[in-house]
């Protein structure tokens, strides 16, 4: 008898989110795949994303839980079904990674691995360090160095938000394109997530407080940010990195030798 292919809709079906409130109160919506006995993968999307958009149309929950994993996921504040708020000094590094930790609280997981791509790699970065006993394990995809979103030009947003000022800074042009591509984005929230980011003028990560835990980096060979994430993975103890074949930063999180290579170095733990 012939094989039924599962239909897609089935393969991209998101579960019904599950909230949980931040320590200022935000609210988070979160997501579990799998059996609740199997060993945890946290995963965290990346800027102007959401879980299902990183995690589930590109295939990784599916194959995480098929790897024998219990996935829990989160829509970062100011992403998919999250609190949206359009105040920037709610979008700190230290808050994004707090709030991490709290869904891991929230859903009694001691012992994880974790998976982030792009700001979910750089919010990785922080969570490995505050919970080396808890985080066996991580992958960070496409994380650069620096000051985040530097190129961003937010006067040319705030004009573009108010009046709608064309945007003529071409790089710029492209983050309001990439906020615009997905349903349910709100462009002011992840300005303000932007400036928050931005506020400290502080590099970040700092690679000369690298986590000591286990990790896999990688990024796409094709990404203008590659130099800077092998530089990180050098400085990590435990760094080893991975260079994706043949993607950019945007189309990454869908290769299959990224989720291979991802998928053999959590089962080293």
């Amino acid at each position: 008898m012939d094989a039924v292919a599962t239909p897609l809709s089935a393969l991209t079906q998101m579960p019904e989110p599950q909230q949980v409130y931040a320590a200022d109160g935000t609210r988070l919506a979160t997501y579990t795949w799998g059996e609740l006995d199997d060993p945890v993968v946290v995963i965290v999307h990346g800027f102007a994303s959401s879980a299902r958009d990183t995690w589930v149309l590109t295939g990784w929950v599916r194959q995480l839980t098929q790897a024998g994993y219990r996935v829990l996921a989160l829509d970062q504040r100011g992403h998919g079904l999250s609190q949206k708020p359009h105040q920037a000094d709610l979008y700190g590094i230290r808050t994004l990674a707090t709030d991490v930790e709290t869904v891991m609280d929230a859903y009694l997981v001691d012992d994880a691995f974790y998976l982030g791509y792009s700001l979910g790699a750089r919010v990785g970065w922080e969570v490995v360090r505050d919970l080396p006993q808890r985080i066996g394990r991580a992958v960070l995809g496409g994380v650069p160095d620096g000051i985040p979103l530097a190129r961003l030009d937010l006067d040319q947003v705030r004009a573009y938000l108010e009046d709608g000022t064309p945007v003529a800074d071409p790089t710029t042009q492209n983050y309001i394109a990439l906020v615009e591509r997905v349903p349910g984005n709100d462009l002011g929230a992840l300005m303000a997530l932007a400036e928050g980011l931005r506020s400290s003028r502080m590099i970040d990560p700092d690679p000369s407080h690298a986590p000591a835990s286990p990790i896999l980096f990688a990024t796409g060979s094709k990404d203008a940010i590659i130099e800077g994430s092998r530089a990180l993975a050098e400085a990590a103890p435990q760094g080893r990195f991975f260079e994706i074949p043949d993607r950019n930063h945007f189309n990454a999180p869908g290769s299959r030798a990224f989720k291979e290579a991802a998928l053999a170095f959590l089962a080293e733990g």
